[in-house]
């Protein structure tokens, strides 16, 4: 495939920043300092990685000011190289381009709505009263359920599942094997036996949010649950029932979330958390990986709650010490009130 190139002039016409050493330069492609070749430009956001400048055979690079001076490579000098990149890298790869048009083998329901622009390919499953917007690239096998809504240009990658009712905004990117809308884990006990709880709310995602592969979204128990504006979901991630996240939130990947719980704007939550149910996270938390949220947390700031690894024997028994800690407390009470009676005495 032919690829485009441009110029490091008509870069910083675009994204801004300016242009240090050959302003006509051209690059096609973006890549590591260790990989790049002829055509092709990296960047540098960390100071470690400077001597591989002098080694690094890329035809441009991408640096902040401080690092302006450590190559005479033509350099494209910004504020922030990793999100310049990533403008970059989105120009020079741009999404696939889609014939507008419906695939004979696609079923499509009474009533529904589809925008003579989108793509429905081979064996999807469009429900009845559907609505999909101008510009939706749907691939093959996905299964759309009555109702559902879909915004403008939104995406969705070979058998992705989208429930009855609900809805998902515009530029919406949902990789392979997402769920959205299935039931949430609502049972009650009754004579033995758990009764099943219907759930009869949506799962409602906003515009300009990406879903991983094989995430799950469920449908809200009474209330929605509701996914807002820029959330960044990674792969395999649960979201419970009436779950909340808010705005330009990025979650990593194997994150689970209990029914819910509210999660702020800007928060940013590491691969393999926990978050219990019906907690409320404020605006712009950072959870480390593996870290159980067991409360509520209402200041911004990083959270951790991982516990260090070690050798088995010895981890064995620290954790039988940990099973005595209410036990240690105590007597460590005790023994500083003894021993403020002992210096009471002197």
């Amino acid at each position: 495939m032919d690829r485009i190139a441009y110029r490091l002039a008509d870069i910083v016409a675009r994204f801004g920043g300016r242009v240090e050493g050959d302003a006509g330069t051209e690059v096609n492609q973006v890549a590591t300092l260790d990989s790049a070749g002829p055509l092709q430009i990296a960047f540098l956001t960390n100071s470690k990685y400077r001597k591989q400048l002098e080694s690094t055979n890329a035809a441009a690079v991408i640096v902040a000011e401080p690092d302006v001076a450590a190559t005479k490579l033509p350099r494209i000098v910004c504020d922030n190289p990793y999100s310049y990149f990533a403008k970059l890298s989105a120009l020079l790869n741009p999404l696939a381009v889609f014939a507008a048009g419906i695939h004979p083998s696609a079923v499509i329901g009474a009533g529904a709505k589809i925008a003579p622009s989108a793509h429905i390919a081979a064996h999807v499953t469009i429900g009845e009263g559907v609505s999909i917007g101008e510009g939706c690239v749907i691939m093959s096998g996905c299964s759309i359920g009555a109702n559902a809504v879909l915004g403008e240009n939104t995406r969705l990658y070979p058998r992705v599942v989208v429930y009855h009712d609900c809805v998902l905004g515009n530029n919406v990117i949902a990789h392979s094997g997402a769920v959205v809308g299935a039931d949430g884990f609502g049972i009650a006990m009754e004579a033995g036996a758990w009764l099943k709880i219907p759930q009869i709310g949506r799962a409602l995602i906003g515009n300009d949010v990406e879903i991983g592969a094989n995430t799950t979204i469920d449908r809200g128990a009474l209330d929605d649950t509701v996914i807002e504006d820029g959330v960044k979901l990674d792969n395999q991630i649960q979201i419970a029932h009436n779950v909340r996240i808010g705005a330009h939130t990025a979650i990593a990947g194997c994150v689970g979330i209990a029914g819910s719980a509210t999660i702020g704007r800007y928060c940013r939550i590491g691969g393999s958390a926990g978050i219990l149910g019906h907690l409320s996270i404020a605006d712009g938390v950072e959870i480390s990986s593996f870290t159980l949220i067991s409360k509520s947390i209402r200041e911004k700031g990083v959270y951790s709650g991982i516990y260090p690894f070690s050798e088995k024997d010895s981890w064995l028994k620290n954790a039988a010490h940990l099973r005595h800690l209410d036990e240690m407390a105590t007597r460590i009470k005790l023994l500083e009130k003894e021993i403020e009676l002992i210096k009471g005495r002197d």
